[in-house]
């Protein structure tokens, strides 16, 4: 450490030695205390961070409840979910029967809106409803679903408590394919219509009701082509609301009350194949590669190098507006991102439900190989579906598989559905603070937080008409319910659905200036 002379000839040492030794631990004292001063003022950073991160509710006057005849109305939505309007991917064709018999139901039930509403059935199965309003100068908003439904795997229809397509009102819940996913929204829209009309209200703002035929295959048919339709007329819109996000209890850590979620963006759609050709030959004699080999390969690289995870956009505004409903070590990490990143991300990731809101994710979803046991198949082919995230591209999604799996003998080639991610809705726009508001209004105690839809939906045909598209449907989403979109035992509870009718009521009263 030093050229001083032994501490038993100190006498004799030079006086300046010492006074180095000294002077060095004098700037390491220095230097520690402006460390400490660094620190302290990190630490009064966060501590103020923290103690500004605040609530982001909107706090609104009550509104007059509306008395809804619960029966009546789950009534007619068990009838819809009869009508087995089923979208299948290897046919586009619908059951034209079985739509027909649903807008004759539709018709039926739902008078008033059918003579003072202009009705148009486009492309042969989607419907979309005109209800003028009073001030020609004010923005349509436009109300959406669809109609169709997926297809219920045969051999689980044993395992439904109710059949699929039986519509049963059973145990404070209406079941069925729809119920859910989305004769719901139709329905529930409808609803909301008919009851304003029959109280004599007359909207200022023109109001658009849309609901397609084909969103379970891509919406091309039917969304789609109003969406032309509308323009090709000079129209635009205000806002678009669509099916999308729930209300999730006790899903989010940290966050005790429910939380309404506004998708205010959706993740891109991009299906790879990926196949490989060998000259096959007898499984007694097996080369060094085989074409499951290489393929499996394939996947396991993909696999082990997923899309890096972002703390952006919609997620990060989620976070936002949740953390501050949240305990002091949550509260302090969230309002502390420029420090906490690294760690809630962490977080977040571990869990495949918000892995998939902060990454590109990718999943092998088909697998074909071989015709006999004890020969060795001359192709296998494998698809791997990717959901994007907004800020990605399919392009470089493709070039992120390309670059990982790095193997000349594996084909990739996108198939035909490819949607890239959709833009981000403003959350300071007006449109955004109305639904905020209405659902204030109709779940008081709920949280609300806008958020990023992982699926698709036919909303994305309308981004020419209007930068403020949102997604919500105030379905409750308990852990044990997500599984049931496009899943088994698909149902919404009385309460639920009588609570979707009074949204859309007073979502329709509160778009009114």
């Amino acid at each position: 450490m030093s050229n001083c002379p032994p501490a038993h000839r100190v006498a004799a040492a030079p006086t300046n030695c010492y006074q180095s030794v000294l002077n060095r631990f004098g700037s390491m004292k220095k230097l520690s205390l402006a460390l400490l001063g660094i620190l302290a003022v990190l630490a009064s950073i966060v501590l103020v961070r923290t103690a500004s991160f605040s609530s982001r509710r909107l706090q609104v006057e009550p509104v007059q409840v509306i008395a809804i005849d619960r029966d009546a109305v789950a009534k007619r939505l068990a009838e819809a979910i009869r009508f087995r309007t089923v979208s299948f991917q290897d046919h586009a064709e619908p059951s034209v029967a079985e739509f027909d018999r649903l807008h004759a139901f539709i018709a039926l039930s739902f008078p008033r809106l059918h003579e003072q509403l202009t009705k148009q059935t486009v492309n042969g199965h989607s419907l979309l409803y005109t209800w003028n309003g009073k001030d020609v100068r004010l923005k349509p908003m436009l109300l959406m679903g669809h109609m169709d439904v997926v297809p219920v795997d045969a051999p689980t229809e044993r395992q439904w408590t109710h059949p699929p397509f039986a519509g049963q009102i059973a145990n404070g819940y209406i079941w069925g394919r729809g119920a859910m996913d989305d004769k719901v929204s139709v329905l529930g829209i409808l609803e909301a219509v008919e009851y304003l009309l029959s109280a004599g209200f007359q909207p200022q703002r023109t109001i658009y009701l849309v609901f397609g035929h084909d969103e379970e295959i891509g919406g091309h048919n039917g969304a789609a082509k109003i969406a032309e339709l509308l323009r090709s007329r000079g129209v635009e819109l205000e806002y678009v609301l669509d099916e999308g996000m729930n209300i999730v209890d006790g899903i989010i850590p940290g966050i005790a009350a429910p939380a309404a979620l506004i998708g205010i963006a959706e993740k891109g759609y991009l299906s790879l194949e990926l196949s490989v050709e060998t000259t096959g030959g007898h499984s007694s004699i097996p080369p060094v590669d085989t074409a499951i080999g290489i393929i499996s390969r394939a996947l396991q690289r993909l696999q082990a190098a997923p899309f890096p995870a972002r703390l952006s956009g919609p997620t990060r505004q989620m976070l936002e507006f949740l953390g501050p409903e949240m305990a002091w070590p949550q509260r302090l990490a969230l309002a502390n991102l420029w420090i906490s990143d690294l760690l809630v991300k962490k977080q977040l990731t571990a869990s495949p439900l918000t892995n998939a809101v902060m990454r590109t994710t990718l999943a092998p979803t088909l697998f074909n190989a071989g015709v006999k046991e004890n020969a060795l198949p001359t192709q296998a082919r494998a698809v791997v579906n990717l959901r994007i995230l907004p800020g990605d591209t399919i392009a470089g999604a493709t070039a992120h598989v390309r670059a990982t799996i790095d193997d000349p003998r594996v084909k990739i080639a996108a198939l035909p559905i490819r949607v890239e991610p959709s833009a981000v809705s403003d959350i300071e726009a007006a449109s955004f603070q109305l639904i905020h508001r209405t659902i204030r209004h109709v779940i008081p105690e709920a949280l609300v937080a806008p958020a990023l839809l992982v699926a698709a939906t036919d909303s994305r045909h309308y981004a020419p008409l209007t930068k403020n598209i949102y997604r919500f449907l105030p379905i409750t989403l308990r852990s044990e319910d997500a599984r049931r979109y496009h899943g088994i035992n698909e149902r919404i509870s009385l309460q639920d659905y009588e609570r979707c009718v009074r949204f859309y009521l007073q979502l329709i009263r509160n778009s009114q200036p």
